[in-house]
């Protein structure tokens, strides 16, 4: 059953009840009240009567017919029972009707009962003694009919049928509007999630009112469709980072493989037998196309160790000795540009993975060097700031445009294409994923026709993460 029938069918019920209950407590004090009525007028008669009597006066004709109002009738007896005066002839009573004077000549007080002539309604008897002066009453016996009051009590119980059944009926009419008023919003949430496809989470449901519980429950999904929305667009974006990722990687790895094919199928063909010279530069440009795939897929599992959260060795290492260390080395391996490292003064303390920091440093230079024209130069420095180190590379080179520089972290991301064959374009993000895991960061200036800065920051006095002994190296930063 749906909820709207049910709610209908719960606060018509209610509502009936309540009615039910109501009218039978009306009409039972009501009827009390009629049967009361009818008792008090025959007794204020009887009483009337019997003080009247006392006096010594005698009833007359008109003290009769005031008592007999309303339908009263009056009866005087003597000490035997027998009729002295009587308003009404009635029919003999006998047996309950005699009771009810005799009780109250023998006892000396006041009796009462009902008693029901033959095929009438019940009457009401109420019996008074009386010791007149003179005189032989000895007894006033008044009645009246419950007749009046019972033709009352039934129009009264007809009327409050009626109206209870027409409130029962108007109540289930009230409480199914009621419940479709309610659950209105319901409805309203109902068909917009209905209308939402696989995977459009954009849209948000109606909040009619806020401050009720349909409008509570409703801005709860809505923030949770918004996080379910924003889940989905993560896991859009690494899928689709994860598609381009593998159709770089699956470029860069067939340009090698295409020129050692071509150069071991010469070989095998005729230059191995014919041309000692040709044969020797082809096994040169097959030993640099592997070792450049070598490169290549060193830093595609320093990628993904790194992703899967590889382990670390941490320690307390002098930054400016990293600094120099990678500076020396890339001042040997390349004569034309000059790298210099400028010392702070004082050793620069951190916890840190010295390899890893030197993998950093070494990307750097590489990049710098690289990007950098003959005559130019490179500087390295180190410094403390606030609460982190720092290991900054500056070049004079050929710099970075100012759209292209968030994307140089970006994996395969190379800004200058017509030098696509001296790297791979993997070495800034290794060197930002090192940075994260030991919980700094890489800021990165340039100028186009000035040069570029890289820095290394690094927590300076919080110890690094102690993740593990071993920290993944490769041999082609760039």
């Amino acid at each position: 059953m749906p909820i709207r029938w049910r709610l209908t069918l719960f606060i018509a019920l209610a509502i009936g009840a309540i009615l039910l209950v109501l009218g039978v407590a009306l009409f039972l004090l009501l009827r009390d009240a009629l049967f009361s009525n009818v008792e008090d007028t025959a007794e204020g008669r009887a009483v009337k009567a019997a003080k009247t009597i006392r006096s010594g006066e005698p009833l007359e004709k008109d003290d009769v017919e005031e008592l007999t109002l309303d339908g009263v009738f009056v009866i005087v007896r003597d000490g035997e029972g027998r009729v002295l005066t009587e308003s009404a002839k009635l029919p003999s009573k006998g047996g309950a009707g005699d009771s009810v004077w005799r009780r109250a000549l023998n006892f000396g007080e006041s009796a009462s009962g009902t008693v029901e002539f033959s095929g009438d309604d019940p009457v009401y008897i109420y019996a008074v003694p009386v010791d007149p002066p003179r005189g032989p009453a000895k007894v006033v016996e008044t009645g009246k009919s419950y007749e009046p009051a019972l033709e009352v009590i039934q129009a009264i119980g007809a009327i409050l049928a009626a109206g209870i059944g027409v409130a029962f009926l108007l109540s289930i009419g009230g409480a199914y509007l009621l419940a479709r008023t309610a659950l209105r919003p319901v409805e309203a949430v109902t068909a917009t999630a209905r209308a939402m496809g696989e995977g459009d989470l954009a849209k948000r449901l109606p909040v009619a009112n806020p401050r009720d519980e349909i409008g509570r429950l409703a801005i709860t999904i809505n923030g949770l469709l918004a996080r379910l929305d924003a889940a989905f667009r993560r896991r859009e974006e690494a899928l689709s980072r994860q598609r381009r990722f593998a159709a770089d990687a699956s470029h860069e790895l067939r340009t090698p493989l295409t020129s050692i094919s071509g150069h071991a199928r010469m070989l095998d063909e005729w230059a191995l037998e014919g041309d000692r010279e040709t044969a020797h530069r082809s096994v040169g440009a097959i030993r640099r196309e592997a070792a450049k795939m070598r490169g290549l897929i060193e830093s595609l599992l320093t990628l993904t160790r790194g992703d899967e959260g590889a382990p670390m060795e941490v320690g307390r290492h002098d930054l400016g000795a990293v600094a120099r260390e990678a500076t020396e080395t890339a001042g040997a391996a390349d004569g034309k540009v000059s790298v210099e490292y400028v010392p702070d003064g004082h050793e620069v303390i951190a916890t840190f993975d010295r390899e890893r920091v030197l993998q950093v440093a070494s990307i750097f230079l590489d990049n710098a060097v690289k990007y950098t024209p003959e005559g130019g130069s490179v500087t390295v420095t180190v410094k403390e700031e606030d609460d982190s180190v720092a290991l900054a590379v500056t070049d004079t080179g050929v710099g970075v445009p100012e759209d292209q520089l968030p994307l140089v972290f970006e994996r395969f991301f190379r800004a200058d294409a017509s030098r696509a064959e001296e790297g791979v374009g993997l070495g800034l993000s290794i060197a930002r994923q090192i940075a994260e895991a030991h919980g700094g960061t890489i800021e990165a200036t340039s100028k186009v026709g000035v040069g570029s800065t890289f820095v290394l920051l690094l927590p300076g006095h919080k110890p690094g993460p102690h993740l593990g002994r071993r920290a993944p190296e490769t041999e082609d930063p760039g």
